[in-house]
């Protein structure tokens, strides 16, 4: 299973002309991702001065994003170094997670507090309907906010390949979309400040994995999540891959065996068809949908044959798919999200075996595969980092800009 991972990693801030734009972003970054921090801690985290984090510290107060506190009382020689603590509601993301049955929305603040959420089915298969029902579910959301909160943009997930220049869901097949232009629908229903932006919900799982989940700090890591379908985010040196258009791990749909069956892409043999949940649930003789899953999980700790073969038996696709995308990308960690999270337990043994079928022996032997750490969650908080990214690569001006245009892609 997965070995302890060190601390907080150095977040060393990049020089440069614009150095203090980034010293200022850095700062904050460190404060969002690991929380209450000690200006001591600040300047170990970034190699800035101590006079340098004073002065940074200060203009993020002036900005409304941090707030010092007095340390706690210890016992020693030297005056403990005030606490700078993040304020959550400076910095508000609106967070939605669009997936095949349901709408997951959250509203996020700065240091990743989840201030409020929902959850709604998901009857509409209209995309004006459907961003209809997003608006109406996240007013509640948006007006319990604390006073003077501050909302800094919009991020959406979304089971289908979104384009990054303007968050046109290019092809979303499990919803039978292709070309809506998700992200200005969205803008001109919700009507909110500040960035509106668009990413594929495996790419932002990944993203949110590395940061708040079990690969917190892995520079190199796999996240592979299926609900109907089946997904695949990459983090490359630290950095999500995306491609030049956004379309970059749509994992999915390579293929895996040319004799098999028809994919709704229009293709053969794809992954998903093989070791989606729409297989599983089909293997084991039950509905599709989120009640399927939950008898599964019933079936499959009282033992039944016909849920444990189907266990194994898409396990071992699941493996083998994975297996293809370790000698592409010779990951860490490889982390299982969505259904594979909460199935774990049962797909492992499988799994394994189809990871050594197919990957390099080096290679599948030294990489890791676990549970998602945020299972059920990790999409759409994604989401909400992928604005907070926008934020902390210039903080000062993204409260000089909110009024600016918002729709874009992830």
């Amino acid at each position: 299973m997965a070995r302890a991972r060190s601390g907080a990693p150095r977040r060393r801030v990049r020089a440069g002309r614009s150095s203090r734009r980034h010293s200022l972003g850095g700062v904050l970054e460190c404060l969002h991702l690991d929380g209450p921090t000690s200006r001591t801690q600040l300047t170990e985290l970034t190699g800035l001065t101590r006079s340098t984090i004073a002065e940074l510290v200060q203009e993020l107060g002036q900005l409304g994003f941090v707030e010092e506190r007095a340390a706690p009382l210890v016992t020693g020689p030297g005056r403990p170094s005030p606490v700078v603590h993040p304020r959550p509601q400076a910095a508000v993301v609106l967070a939605v997670e669009l997936a095949v049955a349901s709408v997951s929305l959250a509203t996020v603040g700065l240091g990743g507090r989840v201030l409020a959420r929902s959850r709604l089915a998901r009857p509409e298969d209209d995309p004006a309907a459907l961003v209809a029902e997003i608006a109406a579910a996240a007013a509640p959301l948006l007006a319990a906010l604390p006073d003077r909160a501050r909302v800094v943009g919009t991020g959406v997930a979304v089971v289908g390949v979104a384009r990054s220049q303007d968050g046109v869901v290019e092809l979303a097949p499990n919803l039978g979309w292709r070309g809506v232009p998700l992200g200005a629908m969205l803008d001109a229903a919700l009507g909110l400040p500040g960035w509106l932006l668009v990413g594929n919900d495996a790419d932002l799982g990944a993203l949110a994995e590395q940061r708040r989940g079990v690969g917190r700090g892995v520079e190199h890591l796999l996240y592979v999540s299926g609900e109907v379908g089946l997904g695949c985010g990459v983090i490359s040196s630290g950095i999500p891959l995306r491609g030049t258009h956004g379309f970059a791990g749509e994992a999915g749909h390579m293929l895996v065996n040319p004799d098999g069956r028809p994919c709704r892409c229009g293709a053969t043999g794809c992954w998903e068809t093989e070791a989606g949940s729409a297989r599983l649930l089909a293997r084991a003789g039950l509905a599709t949908g989120s009640a399927g899953i939950d008898e599964l999980e019933v079936r499959a700790a009282a033992g039944e044959a016909a849920a444990c073969a189907a266990l194994c038996e898409v396990g071992r696709w699941l493996g083998i798919g994975i297996g293809d995308l370790v000698n592409l990308f010779d990951p860490q960690l490889v982390v299982l999200g969505s259904v594979y999270g909460r199935l774990f337990g049962w797909l492992e043994p499988s799994l394994r075996d189809g990871v050594g079928l197919r990957s390099m022996t080096a290679m599948g032997g030294a990489v890791e595969v676990v549970r998602s750490g945020l299972v059920g969650e990790a999409a759409l908080l994604g989401a909400a980092e992928l604005v907070f990214d926008r934020l902390l690569a210039d903080p000062a001006g993204a409260v000089r800009r909110r009024s600016e245009p918002r729709v874009a892609g992830g």
